[in-house]
């Protein structure tokens, strides 16, 4: 079984050496693109756009990117896959001469186990999420067949089209094996698919919301802690990080496996507190086109000037900390905060124009 895999990764670091010599000139897309499927885009930019457009569809997302992200945190911590970065400096699979070189970027340097993807797994779950809904609205409008069928092959070529970009910028940059990849976007597409299929999350109550997120986060550390008692450390992957990565700066306290872990119970908490606020009653009673164009522009800006805050990292606990606090923030202020403040800007000019 170990050459087996040893055979793999070999194979993995010879595609991310020939991608490096190739197509270096493409280095800045590649970087792009490993920012771009980061699941801080969902919460920060696709979710309050879908939300005000079609509520449904911003709350799946959510759900999707929280508990795809949770399982993916699991699976890593279950599979123990190493990182191509790290993997290649301390395997023995090379004789010493023959060791090949890999480039590092400053996304390089992750800290948690590698398989499967997280990146892949959040953009194959988060887009799946979005071409199947806009399908599903489309043939509730009962469009002309024939635009129905252009539409279905443009947006799954654009779905794939997605997910190559991602696998081939996730190897590039020497974060994830191929087979890591894969299997991100394998286990993405069923999450999704698993969401299309389950409905009571557009009308779970708090408490829901509330025993979820205190469950999924219980699960997760109570796993860390019995298997820590049994001997197995789940953060081994930190001390590789820390030393095989060329810069130390490149090594982030908000890549590690439990600020991912809160940053997204926050997230999951935060929708729930915003769906369950009396501002939000108020306003979902009154919206209109006008205040749905100003509540996407208003949550788009504000939440892209609150993403510039970033919270400490001299202290783990108070990070992870605000880190959760945050990501509660972003739903609440998307769901009910801005619709609020646009309504009431709006009533207040209709009062005036009287």
């Amino acid at each position: 079984m170990d050459a087996v895999m040893d055979a793999m990764q070999g194979f993995g670091v010879s595609t991310t050496r020939y991608l490096q010599t190739n197509y270096q000139d493409a280095q800045g897309w590649f970087l792009w693109v490993s920012w771009a499927a980061d699941l801080r885009n969902t919460f920060f930019i696709f979710f309050p756009l879908w939300f005000h457009l079609r509520s449904s569809v911003g709350i799946k997302l959510i759900w999707v990117a929280v508990i795809g992200d949770w399982l993916n945190l699991v699976f890593k911590w279950i599979l123990f896959g190493e990182r191509p970065y790290w993997w290649v400096h301390e395997t023995a699979h090379y004789a010493n001469g023959d060791r090949p070189h890999i480039e590092q970027y400053p996304m390089t340097c992750e800290t948690g186990p590698g398989s499967p993807s997280g990146h892949a797994m959040g953009a194959a779950s988060v887009y799946y999420t979005l071409v199947t809904s806009i399908l599903t609205i489309v043939t509730s409008r009962k469009c002309v067949v024939v635009v129905g069928r252009y539409l279905r092959a443009g947006l799954w070529t654009l779905f794939w089209g997605v997910q190559v970009c991602v696998c081939l910028s996730r190897v590039f940059i020497a974060a994830h094996f191929p087979h890591q990849v894969v299997a991100g976007v394998i286990t993405g597409m069923i999450v999704a698919e698993a969401f299309n299929r389950t409905q009571w999350i557009y009308s779970a109550s708090m408490k829901k919301y509330f025993y979820t997120t205190l469950f999924l986060t219980s699960f997760a550390v109570g796993f860390y802690l019995v298997l820590k008692a049994l001997g197995v450390d789940l953060l081994w992957t930190l001390e590789k990080a820390q030393k095989w990565c060329v810069r130390p700066e490149w090594v982030h306290l908000d890549s590690t496996p439990f600020a991912s872990l809160l940053r997204n119970m926050g997230t999951l908490f935060g929708l729930g507190l915003g769906l369950h606020s009396p501002l939000y009653t108020e306003t979902k009673r009154s919206s209109s086109k006008s205040s749905k164009v100003g509540c996407v522009v208003g949550s788009l800006v504000l939440l892209h000037l609150f993403d510039s805050f970033k919270p400490p990292t001299h202290t783990a606990a108070l990070f992870y900390l605000l880190s959760f606090c945050k990501s509660a923030t972003v739903p609440l202020v998307a769901v009910s905060i801005v619709p609020y403040c646009v309504n009431g800007a709006l009533s207040l000019q209709s009062k005036k124009g009287l």
